[in-house]
């Protein structure tokens, strides 16, 4: 199995992924993927927008883009009245939902995917076509959002809103809409009540972290402001490095929360994202190198590993997200035009920050 040479050149990092490598791990995505767009964590299990969204980029990398886009058509019949989609459906299924939170970064990042999908395909249609599913899922977010800029983490099921703030959930939501207003500008339909919301939520995240629960045991607060954007330069470098040898195990990957010993792969191969976001690409490899134990014989991945006491794959699955972010991060390594130019920053606003803020 081989991909077509067009991939092959971004999917294929030496000590990391061979082309039949990628291939296998691509078609593993393909195979849990629904006819109607789908894509659960694996089948039998939920699926959640997120997760689905990423999935659905990692396909856009090697070039399914016909998958990719079912997948974002299925986000688009079945996003609710409110502009938000519910946190889990039983493997994809629309009419049976497993939890009706509606959480803000699980919304939000249907920005994201859809810039990228457009990047990676020049499909004016499609952006046409998603365009009010992606102003109609910023409305809901920006619904959310505090005073102080930071973003509530979601609605429960009656509609409440619950107003604490998450810090990755939030930094994510900082890149999405840097996202919705790339697609804005593309469709020359300004939204400036979307700057000053992004600019807000910046400052919040960079100035302010008593406005967010404390979640520093996890390994996601530590690099998720770097990779949404809103931590850049010396400020990200410090970040990464003030906390390294707390969360980064040699030779096998990232702690997923302290003290635990547990490393993801999802949280390594977005560490190797915001690695090589930040210009360091080698130490993005070896992060991306040292996960090659949670490479499973048919080319998916398991979610994790335990590495002390009774060391052993856990827990027992292989999901589609991890599988994709492992190949956005390789199509990042390997120059793909479209996640470079999504997580790289390129073609995204920037200098929105309202520093005569508080």
């Amino acid at each position: 199995m081989t991909l077509p040479e067009r991939m092959a050149e971004h999917l294929v990092l030496p000590g990391v992924l061979t082309a039949e490598q990628a291939a296998a791990t691509v078609a593993g995505i393909l195979a849990v993927q629904r006819e109607d767009g789908a894509i659960p964590w694996f089948r039998g299990h939920h699926l959640d927008p997120w997760d689905h969204t990423e999935a659905a980029m990692a396909l856009d990398t090697a070039g399914e883009h016909e998958a990719a886009r079912r997948a974002y058509e299925w986000l688009a019949r079945h996003q609710n009245a409110d502009g938000s989609w519910y946190a889990a459906y039983r493997d994809g299924d629309p009419e049976d939902v497993t939890d009706r939170g509606r959480e803000s970064n699980f919304v939000a990042y249907v920005a994201v995917g859809v810039w990228h999908h457009y990047l990676s395909t020049g499909d004016d249609a499609f952006l046409d076509r998603m365009w009010p599913v992606v102003h109609a899922a910023v409305a809901f977010v920006l619904g959310l959002q505090r005073p102080g800029g930071e973003i509530g983490w979601k609605r429960e099921a009656d509609g409440t809103p619950v107003t604490d703030a998450l810090l990755t959930g939030s930094s994510s939501i900082h890149q999405a809409l840097r996202c919705a207003l790339a697609i804005a500008e593309e469709r020359e339909e300004p939204q400036p009540d979307w700057e000053l919301a992004a600019g807000a939520l910046g400052h919040a995240i960079r100035r302010h972290p008593e406005r967010f629960l404390d979640k520093s045991r996890y390994s996601m607060d530590w690099y998720y402001p770097v990779l949404g954007g809103a931590v850049t330069g010396e400020a990200a470098k410090a970040r990464i490095d003030e906390k390294w040898d707390d969360f980064v195990v040699p030779g096998l990957g990232v702690r997923c929360v302290l003290p635990n010993p547990w490393v993801t792969g999802g949280e390594s191969c977005e560490l190797a994202l915001t690695l090589w976001a930040m210009g360091e690409s080698d130490r993005a490899l070896e992060i991306l190198t040292s996960i090659s134990h949670l490479r499973a014989p048919n080319g998916n991945y398991w979610t994790g590993y335990v590495f002390e006491g009774d060391r052993a794959v856990w827990p027992e699955e292989q999901t589609t997200w991890t599988a994709g972010s492992l190949l956005l991060a390789v199509a990042a390594l390997g120059g793909d035009e479209a996640t470079v130019a999504v997580f790289g920053g390129e073609r995204l606003p920037r200098g929105l920050e309202p520093d005569c803020c508080g």
